[in-house]
């Protein structure tokens, strides 16, 4: 082989530099690259979708106490919807109510009916003249002694609902059997009275309940129904007068309001004509629970 002239030698030797520096580079960057991309990612997740995933709420339900509660109320502003031992969000969870909304000048008038003493006829009456249905929740003794007057309630349009067979503390009650045996007897006798199915609206007797009952309510298909306006008017042997009456409620009467009275009350009997009308003078209307 001929030897390289010294110009060529040089030039190799130039050449043989530039590729080994090139090489150098070449692997110094590999190995940069390798430990940069290591280092991003361990610092930065990788997300497969193309968009990070949502976290999802979770929406919990009302909770009441379980505890027995005797059903109560204050009234912090006239003529607005008072505040109940539960707020609605909460009832509404268990499909029971005590006020509707108080968008509109609506009364919802109920009676709670545990036996006969001779004003219902009277409050009937008051009711037809007015066109103002109602709803009577009527206990087992009222619709065994009292089957004509039922029969009028519902010719005549109202609601029968159920106030229990023998009106006890149901919050007491702790068993879905004994609990639907209470709410059962009254429906078939109903029926068995009317010729029609009872409506399944459901009112604790004296107000008092627990989340459990509400629950056992629900499962057996009924509305509860509490109220938002109510007065002494129970006691038969102390009646307030007239004045009284009106005194409690006039003012407290509100947009939305579920009223409770007593068939029992000989005042309910003598001042609902006159109530109805200062009512009606104040702007409200009437409707059945049916409507709520």
């Amino acid at each position: 082989m001929r030897s390289l002239s010294p110009l060529s030698r040089r030039i190799l030797k130039k050449a043989g530099i530039a590729a080994a520096f090139f090489c150098s580079a070449f692997l110094f960057g590999s190995v940069l690259s390798h430990f940069t991309c290591r280092a991003l990612r361990k610092a930065a997740p990788v997300f497969l979708s193309a968009a990070p995933e949502t976290p999802v709420s979770s929406v919990s339900m009302p909770v009441l106490s379980s505890a027995a509660e005797n059903w109560g109320l204050s009234f912090p502003e006239k003529g607005k919807t008072p505040v109940g031992n539960a707020t609605s969000e909460e009832l509404a969870a268990y499909n029971a109510w005590f006020a509707a909304s108080p968008e509109e000048n609506i009364i919802y008038l109920t009676f709670d009916c545990g036996y006969e003493n001779g004003n219902t006829p009277a409050i009937l009456d008051a009711l037809q003249k007015h066109q103002a249905p109602a709803a009577f929740f009527v206990v087992g003794n009222f619709l065994s002694d009292q089957p004509d007057l039922v029969k009028r309630m519902a010719a005549e349009g109202h609601i029968v609902g159920n106030h229990t067979w023998s009106h006890p503390d149901m919050s007491k009650i702790s068993t879905q059997e004994a609990f639907s045996e209470e709410l059962n007897r009254v429906s078939t006798l109903y029926q068995e009275t009317t010729g029609q199915e009872m409506v399944k609206f459901y009112r604790p007797p004296q107000g008092k309940y627990s989340t459990q009952n509400l629950q056992m309510a629900k499962d057996l298909g009924y509305q509860t129904f509490f109220w938002s306006l109510a007065y002494v008017d129970w006691n038969a042997d102390n009646q307030p007068t007239h004045d009284e009456a009106f005194s409690k409620l006039i003012p407290r009467i509100h947009p939305g309001a579920i009223v409770l009275l007593h068939n029992t009350s000989k005042t309910n009997g003598e001042i609902l004509d006159e109530l109805l009308t200062k009512w009606e003078e104040m702007g409200y209307s009437f409707k059945t629970l049916e409507e709520f």
